[in-house]
């Protein structure tokens, strides 16, 4: 197995209340006051109170071309993730003493919501004690599922290397991605959910040194499956524009989430010899409220056994990719009794879904 050792956020600076991106919604979009106040609902119910963004709300209000809001992005997603990183491998929360830069054995970088080659990976390397043979694993275009996979790909090289070390940092500064000339429904919809933020994790093989370090018990991933739906590419994503990167919702996710998730979900246990009533906790990535809740409908749960993930979605939004982290870290830091199997799940654009069962151990 390979066990979650520590995790580490960075959370940007400017924290803006759902309120008050209500109140930016007429300056933001070009409709009709009546179709606004038709419209602005969706932030009451979006079951958002407040997220964070890397830059102020005044930037909203001018006019950048793609290069220049990804420039903000390069500068941004470096000082986050360093932050998170930092955060990660010092964290008195998870390990008896701080795990050194070069201890790292492989980076996987995570993010959807800029481009940058070299890869932000490369950039740390020269701002931290990272060895110059450190294994890279940029991964791009996974979207909100970016984290969980993330995770699945640790899993895996650390299969073939108990020994080794695993540093995954998430990143998506998806304010950056706003475009004001797109008035379609799901740019309403994303300003509605969407926030920035940052997140590490260090994963760890069997034969770590790094065990000796952890404190308490720890969450092991026991097992992982991947999805995707073949002729699904308009489910979800983004669309590559003049104007920089416009996002796709489609109103059929909460069907697919139904359907498809569902089937995932107890083709995975099947699998594993398990069932729903064997599982603790769903670690969840918060999509968003509606794709929750279908969540809950489609399998027959309940809000208690979703509660982090409705937690980060309340006071931070949905990060994309770094989303799932922050709800291990919350679930890791507020249960005492953590016992028992935890499935985590993300869904992304494909229409994608991400899975692993998780095991608590605590010796």
């Amino acid at each position: 197995m390979a066990t979650i050792a520590a995790i580490g956020r960075g959370i940007p600076e400017h924290t803006l209340k759902q309120s008050s991106v209500k109140q930016l919604i007429p300056k933001l979009f070009d409709f009709p006051q009546a179709e606004i106040d038709k419209l602005l609902p969706v932030f009451d119910h979006a079951a958002v109170s407040e997220r964070q963004i890397v830059v102020p709300p005044a930037w909203f209000m001018g006019e950048y071309s793609f290069a220049e809001a990804n420039e903000q992005y390069l500068k941004k997603a470096l000082q986050y993730s360093l932050q998170a990183t930092d955060e990660c491998l010092m964290n008195t929360s998870y390990l008896s003493k701080a795990v050194p830069y070069d201890a790292i054995d492989a980076i996987i970088y995570v993010s959807s919501t800029g481009i940058a080659t070299p890869t932000i990976d490369a950039r740390m390397m020269n701002e931290r004690g990272f060895r110059d043979d450190v294994v890279r694993m940029p991964l791009w275009g996974l979207g909100c599922a970016g984290g969980a996979s993330a995770l699945s790909r640790a899993y895996d090289w650390l299969q073939a290397y108990p020994d080794k070390l695993v540093l995954i940092v998430c990143c998506e500064l998806c304010s950056l991605t706003f475009q004001k000339q797109d008035q379609q429904m799901s740019n309403f919809i994303g300003t509605a959910i969407f926030g920035d933020g940052a997140a590490a994790a260090l994963m760890i093989g069997d034969q770590s040194s790094v065990q000796s370090f952890l404190l308490k018990g720890k969450p092991q991933v026991m097992a992982t499956n991947s999805f995707t739906q073949k002729h699904s590419l308009d489910a979800m994503g983004w669309e590559l524009t003049n104007d920089g990167l416009e996002v796709i919702f489609s109103k059929e996710i909460p069907n697919l989430v139904n359907s498809l998730w569902k089937k995932h979900v107890q083709t995975f246990l099947k699998s594993m010899n398990m069932h729903l009533g064997m599982l603790d906790r769903f670690l969840v990535h918060p999509g968003g409220k509606k794709i929750l809740t279908t969540m809950e409908d489609s399998l027959q749960l309940t809000k208690d056994q979703l509660i982090y993930a409705y937690d980060v979605l309340k006071w931070h939004g949905n990060m994309s990719s770094a989303t799932i982290l922050y709800v291990i870290n919350n679930w890791l830091l507020q249960e005492e009794n953590k016992l028992g199997y935890h499935l985590l799940a993300a869904l992304g654009p494909g229409f994608s879904s991400e899975l692993l069962m998780l095991r608590w151990d605590e010796s």
